[in-house]
């Protein structure tokens, strides 16, 4: 299992230390909350704060676009540093277009569905995938209660996936993840788990990190998951610019 901690339940006004906090604790991927205020009710940041923040760090950077339109963007978040950029299919006319074109730019591509979007959403976009978001509140505000629906979702998304030939295709989860419902989501068939404020308002980041993955000790993982993470993020880090 990959721990990809939210940036919105970080501190603000110390952003690059805890960046470097992150990274010192074992963390190795960042999850970053783009919000438009029009696709969701929420303004966060852009690509502006992404390229202060990319030079300082090595974390795998998973930019999550919740905004209207998102192909507009792409290659502004492409260029400020962004791995993985993440869309939805719910705000976007031609993902599989979108999808191919984050690609052809070098990024990771995937698509994140609302918990209330079926998964025959993605059925012919398999091909086009690195990996698939499972909402598992609606998006706009972190702090929310997780939705017990998801579990379901998970375990029908990797079927899916897997019938598609997507084995390779990471599954993430997004919203009131926490260690008391990790080990069931990893056992559903999730490979990446998006915490925010039940991770960053529990310090120190090792012990926080670590209680995540004791909650799956004796539990199996999947078996592609290693193999898929490899594939989809390189070597899961950047060199550090001086």
């Amino acid at each position: 299992m990959i721990l990809s901690p939210s940036l919105l339940s970080a501190d603000f006004s110390r952003l690059a230390e805890e960046l470097q906090a992150l990274e010192a604790a074992g963390v190795t991927w960042l999850h970053l909350d783009v919000m438009d205020g029009a696709f969701v009710p929420n303004i966060t940041f852009g690509p502006p704060l992404i390229k202060a923040l990319r030079p300082g760090s090595g974390l795998f950077f998973d930019v999550h676009l919740m905004v209207e339109n998102p192909a507009r963007y792409i290659q502004d978040f492409r260029d400020a540093g962004a791995d993985m950029l993440v869309i939805h299919t719910e705000a976007d006319r031609h993902p599989q277009r979108t999808l191919a074109a984050i690609r052809d730019m070098g990024c990771r591509a995937g698509v994140a569905l609302n918990p209330g979007t079926d998964l025959g959403a993605i059925r012919w976009l398999v091909n086009d995938l690195d990996m698939l978001l499972v909402m598992s509140v609606n998006p706009g505000f972190s702090g929310q209660a997780f939705i017990p629906a998801t579990f379901d979702k998970v375990r029908s998304a990797r079927r899916l996936l897997d019938a598609c030939g997507g084995e390779d295709v990471l599954i993430q989860v997004d919203g009131g993840v926490c260690p008391e419902n990790t080990a069931q989501l990893v056992e559903a068939g999730a490979d990446v788990l998006v915490s925010g404020s039940a991770f960053f308002g529990h310090k120190p980041y090792d012990a926080r990190l670590a209680a995540f993955m004791k909650s799956l000790d004796g539990r199996e993982q999947r078996p592609a998951l290693q193999k898929a993470a490899r594939r989809q993020t390189f070597a899961l880090t950047h060199p550090k610019q001086k």
